[in-house]
Order: structure tokens, then C-alpha cells, then sequence
């Protein structure tokens, strides 16, 4: 085979490869699991993948802390932020699993807030776990978070569907913050729905006849809490209307007033124009922009690295840090 002809053939072999993680835009990114199928883990592809979004049973996730960590090795990260819904509960097993496994971890937590009756979610990092407002608030939350389940049990019930509060419980590491999560595996194991995809679709929405609110601070005060604590505020998934009302750039905007960092633009709940329009006005408030997988285990589709964070912005993240909690690394 001449030269010629050995170059059109590895053209032709690489091909497959450049399709499947090439989308026209609006399309839902590719699946972290089915291009390591074909390739072999991240690190192979020459990236630097970050993933500053995940949970563990800490929370709503289905893995320990520490096998979140196992499976972020396995699949060639190089750093990942345990981020766990008002709780940093998981760290210290994240940690230790971390300088097992090589695998940088940027301590962190997901601050459940609200504005103007919408839910926001508010991704806190290398933050101080031991400030006393922030664990008020964040015990606050925790507590509005167990009542809650009791409530939304209890009109579950009433409507005949299968369901009690020992049921959920005994989804739930002991210690966790509890969530709808945990309804939907009670559900599932009660064999009243598939999977939690089914659950939240059918019963655990926000518009659902059983939904109840928990408590959480406002938004913009939340922002000015962590930044108190020494941490770096960024917003999850904040144009994610298929799941729920999404506020306002005008909020965005007083978010950032008050100290917000970034926006996470690149998340499987963003399609093309949320993505475009993020990175925009990111630009244009002076924010950096992250991309994060919000892995749960088997809980939900989300792959870990199906989104990734450059390294300059992990830089700059820990340049902001003030708190002394600092990321580990081996």
C-alpha cells in the first residue's frame, strides 16, 4: 500500500470518531459512557476533563463518597468536586479516596436558594464548612428538607400510591440530605414506577399535586454567604427551563452584584442557545464559565465527564478561595 493510499485509509478510520462528538447545535451532548466504549477512558483523548459537579449519598446520589471518587479514576478524570445538596458531609471520605486514587477534589456543596419563588441552585466551592451561618443555614435546609418528605409522603398516601416514610428512609444513607431522590427509589423498589426519570414524571414534579417547598435563603444573600465563607459561588444549571421555571438575566445580574463567580454553562440540560446564551452573558458580566456532568450515580443518566471545566478556571477558582480549605491532590 503506497503512502497515498495509507493516508486515506486512517482518514477514513478516524471519521466515525470526529461524527460522534461533533452536534449541530441544540442537540444534547453525547453520553461520557458510550465514547469511552469506543475509545477507551478520557485521558486517552489528550483532555484535561474536570467535572466540578457531583453527588454522592451524602445526598441524593446512589455511590459513597469515596466510589464517586473510585469511579472518577476509572474513568480518567484528573478532578472532580464533590458537591452534595446543603451538606459537606461526604469530604472527608471523598479526601481520603482522592489521594488514593490520584484524583484531585475540590471540596464543595450545592446550596439549595430560591428568588422571587424560584428555585436556584448554588454551587459553593473550597468554602468553609465550619461557618457558623452557613451551617445554620445549611442545617436549616436540612431539617425543612425532612419535614417536607413527611409531608409530600403523606398526600402520596392518601392518594393510594404505595409509599411510607420508613419506606424512603431506608433509601437513605443514615445522615443524608434527604430529596425527592429518595422518594423515587422507595417508589421503584415498591415496584410503582421503573426508575426515577418515571417517578419525578409522573408524581415528584414541581407541579405535582404532592410537591411541598423546603426552606431556602435567598439567592443573592446566599451568594454573599459563601463569598463570607471564604468560598467561590457559581451557578448550576441556571437556563435549565425543561426542568423547571428559570430566573431572570436581571437576577443573574444581581447575583454577580453581590459576588458571583461563574456560570456552569455546559451541563446536559442546556442545549445550543442556552449554551450560547450563557457563555455571553458570562462574557458580559465578567463571570467564568464551567461545565460539570451533576453525576448521582445511578440515579440519574448523567455520565461523569459528559462536560468538563478547563483547568484555567479551576485555577481561578482556587485563586478566589479565601475560606483555607484548599483542593486535594496527592
Amino acid at each position: 500500500m503506497n503512502a497515498a493510499s495509507r493516508s486515506g485509509l486512517l482518514a477514513l478510520l478516524l471519521t466515525p470518531l470526529v461524527v460522534a462528538v461533533t452536534l449541530p447545535p441544540g442537540d444534547r451532548p453525547p453520553k461520557v459512557a458510550s465514547l469511552q466504549e469506543t475509545v477507551g477512558p478520557l485521558a486517552t483523548l489528550g483532555r484535561v476533563p474536570i467535572d466540578l459537579h457531583t453527588h454522592s449519598n451524602a445526598s441524593d446520589g446512589t455511590l459513597d463518597p469515596a466510589d464517586v471518587v473510585a469511579e472518577a479514576a476509572h474513568h480518567g478524570l484528573t478532578a472532580i468536586a464533590l458537591t452534595d445538596h446543603d451538606t459537606t458531609a461526604g469530604w472527608d471520605e471523598a479526601a481520603q479516596a482522592a489521594l488514593e486514587h490520584g484524583v484531585g477534589l475540590v471540596p464543595g456543596v450545592e446550596i439549595s436558594t430560591h428568588h422571587g419563588g424560584i428555585s436556584i441552585h448554588l454551587l459553593a466551592y473550597l468554602v468553609d464548612p465550619a461557618n457558623p451561618e452557613l451551617v445554620r443555614e445549611m442545617e436549616h435546609a436540612r431539617e425543612s428538607r425532612d419535614t417536607r418528605m413527611e409531608r409530600m409522603v403523606e398526600k402520596l398516601a392518601a392518594a393510594g400510591v404505595p409509599i411510607t416514610l420508613d419506606a424512603v428512609l431506608a433509601q437513605a444513607r443514615p445522615g443524608a440530605t434527604l430529596g425527592r431522590p429518595h422518594i423515587a427509589d422507595a417508589l421503584v423498589a415498591a415496584g410503582h414506577v421503573a426508575g426515577r426519570d418515571e417517578a419525578f414524571d409522573d408524581l415528584l414534579h414541581d407541579r405535582s399535586p404532592y410537591y411541598v417547598r423546603h426552606y431556602a435563603p435567598d439567592a443573592i444573600r446566599a451568594v454573599r454567604l459563601v463569598r463570607a465563607a471564604g468560598g467561590v459561588p457559581v451557578m448550576a444549571h441556571p437556563f435549565a427551563n425543561r426542568r423547571g421555571r428559570t430566573v431572570s438575566d436581571e437576577v443573574i445580574e444581581e447575583m454577580a452584584a453581590a459576588g458571583l463567580a461563574g456560570l456552569e454553562v455546559h451541563h446536559r440540560d442546556h442545549f445550543g442557545p442556552e449554551r450560547l446564551h450563557g457563555q455571553a452573558l458570562a462574557d458580559r458580566l465578567g463571570l467564568f464559565v464551567t461545565g460539570s456532568s451533576d453525576f448521582h450515580g445511578a440515579g440519574k443518566e448523567n455520565r461523569l465527564g459528559e462536560n468538563t471545566t478547563e483547568p484555567a478556571v479551576l485555577a481561578q477558582i482556587e485563586e478566589q478561595a479565601s475560606s483555607g480549605v484548599t483542593v486535594v491532590r496527592r
